[in-house]
């Protein structure tokens, strides 16, 4: 039997012997992206039934009251999506600028403008933009501070993946008289894409998880609720502030996961 004959027949083999059909490469990715979701469901219906069986004091129901919670939810959501937004807004199209014959001198300077805003530690960055620029109002400093701290995933990843480009293929749609603009549009940045998104994943993720230092300068968030755990030495309401943010930063990374999926180029 041939090796190619034998490769078409271990599927069906294993069909045989399971008794059930195999699943398919993207039929057991879209499996798996069913799974994080009803975990999560699940750690929020067990923090529920957990933080319902207690007998909560007056400091404890202060904040793990549905009002209260939902309200910070709101404005961390709210810091969250500005924040991305501008991230995206500014890390893409620099990373592009950046790739181009003309600018590449200057992509080094840039990165390393980039590094040391990341590697900052985020609580540092946001009190000392607290300090500097206190007439700034408290949730500009919070956005601006965010924003710097995630950056750097984005734009790198978006230069990394224009970059990774086949330059045989840009050439030969030069060759086929398409603008540079075209070129970028239809074939660079559908190519870079992968790579791009798992930048623009990584940046949600890290901003959702930060944007709880907030609290720090008064700018709200699910962050609100572990500073009240701590400052009123309530295990209760740091453990389900931390649960919170944890989740929500876990859903928004299967949620990135879901579009990076969506959006890869057929056969990428």
């Amino acid at each position: 039997m041939s090796t190619a004959t034998a490769a078409t027949d271990a599927p069906a083999a294993r069909t045989r012997r399971s008794g059930r059909p195999a699943l398919g490469p993207q039929a057991a990715r879209w499996a798996r992206h069913l799974v994080t979701p009803a975990v999560l469901a699940l750690v929020l219906l067990g923090l529920y039934l957990y933080v319902g069986a207690q007998d909560l004091d007056r400091i404890e129901q202060r904040s793990l009251n549905s009002d209260y919670l939902l309200s910070r939810f709101g404005q961390h959501l709210w810091l969250s999506s500005v924040v991305v937004v501008l991230v995206l807004a500014i890390a893409i199209p620099l990373g592009v600028l950046l790739t181009r014959p003309r600018m590449r001198r200057y992509s080094g300077a840039v990165l390393a403008l980039a590094n040391i805003g990341q590697a900052t530690p985020s609580i540092g960055l946001i009190v000392l933009f607290a300090v500097v620029f206190l007439s700034w109002g408290l949730n500009t400093i919070a956005v601006v501070a965010f924003v710097t701290y995630g950056v750097l995933p984005v734009l790198r990843n978006t230069m990394v993946g224009l970059d990774q480009v086949d330059r045989s293929v840009v050439e030969a749609a030069r060759g086929m008289g398409l603008s540079r603009l075209r070129v970028l549009w239809s074939i660079e940045l559908p190519l870079a894409v992968p790579v791009m998104l798992a930048g623009i994943r990584t940046a949600l993720v890290i901003t959702v998880g930060t944007v709880a230092l907030a609290t720090f300068i008064g700018a709200g968030g699910l962050g609100d609720v572990i500073s009240n755990g701590i400052s009123s030495n309530r295990d209760l309401v740091l453990f389900a502030g931390s649960v919170l943010v944890a989740v929500l930063a876990l859903t928004i990374d299967w949620l990135g996961a879901l579009v990076e999926d969506l959006l890869r180029p057929r056969g990428v």
